[in-house]
């Protein structure tokens, strides 16, 4: 059974979707879509679990004012609404991984066990990204300054869908217009505020000790990977696993297998 939850966080009201009963499993989407990426997998862990995935605050159907707030917070509205005093699972993408990474930081008793896929860290070295790379990204800030929205649209599918030395359309279809959607709205989401969640989580990965599988498409930025593969191996009780054919958004590909993935890491909690 799905229904959809309107849980209050702050001057916010998060859109959370719930299938099934049990175990939770919480997931975080990427600063790129919105809590639909995941629509491929809430119906596969719901068999045997509570999975719930919600749009952040500037995403999807979420509601916010601008104001300041925190992810974290905002993480623990939705489990103390929906799943109070018991610890949950917690599957991010990019940004949502940061999420992820900050609150088993902050509340380690909340977090069960970790699935991070191609994540964002708090406090991690800035980009560089190598030549035949680096036009694109020049063509990106263009469009940023002159604050071409559709045009960005269509370079952020291109580095962050298809992959950044792919080539433009390799992923078509309805996966391709669920990004131009997500991420079209976001992009044009009035502001929401400043996140107070800066404390810098990377230098403190070794902390973070439930366990963990660290994923990264092939076809992802290569300084993406490299990180995936930093985060497994400081943290004491994770694996990287590289995923082969995709790019930074595995979830909406056509041929993902990223249920099958959080799958097999619940069977071995």
């Amino acid at each position: 059974m799905h229904t959809t939850h309107r849980i209050a966080s702050g001057r916010a009201t998060l859109a959370v979707d719930v299938q099934g009963e049990g175990s939770p499993i919480v997931f975080l989407h990427a600063a790129v879509c919105d809590r639909r990426m995941w629509r491929g997998q809430l119906a596969p862990l719901a068999q045997h679990n509570m999975a719930m995935a919600y749009d952040r605050r500037g995403f999807g159907d979420t509601l916010a004012s601008e104001d300041t707030f925190s992810c974290v917070a905002d993480l623990n509205a939705v489990l103390d609404g929906l799943v109070p005093g018991q610890p949950a699972v917690l599957v991010g993408c990019s940004q949502g991984g940061r999420v992820a990474l900050d609150a088993a930081l902050a509340h380690p008793e909340r977090v069960r066990g970790l699935v991070l896929i191609s994540a964002s860290v708090s406090g991690m070295p800035e980009a560089v990204y190598p030549v035949d790379i680096a036009p694109l990204m020049t063509r990106l800030q263009e469009a940023e300054a002159a604050d071409d929205k559709d045009r960005i649209n269509a370079i952020k599918a291109h580095l962050y869908l298809d992959g950044p030395r792919s080539a433009e359309g390799r992923v078509s279809g309805a996966a391709r217009q669920l990004f131009l959607d997500m991420n079209g709205i976001a992009l044009r989401s009035p502001p929401v505020g400043r996140n107070v969640d800066t404390a810098p989580a990377y230098d403190r990965l070794g902390e973070i000790a439930v366990p963990s599988l660290v994923l990264a498409g092939d076809l992802d930025f290569p300084h993406i990977q490299d990180r995936a593969r930093h985060i497994a191996a400081a943290m004491p009780n994770a694996r990287f696993q590289a995923l082969n054919g995709v790019a930074h958004l595995p979830s909406i590909e056509p041929a993902n297998t990223i249920a099958a993935q959080v799958k097999a890491f619940m069977a071995t909690l």
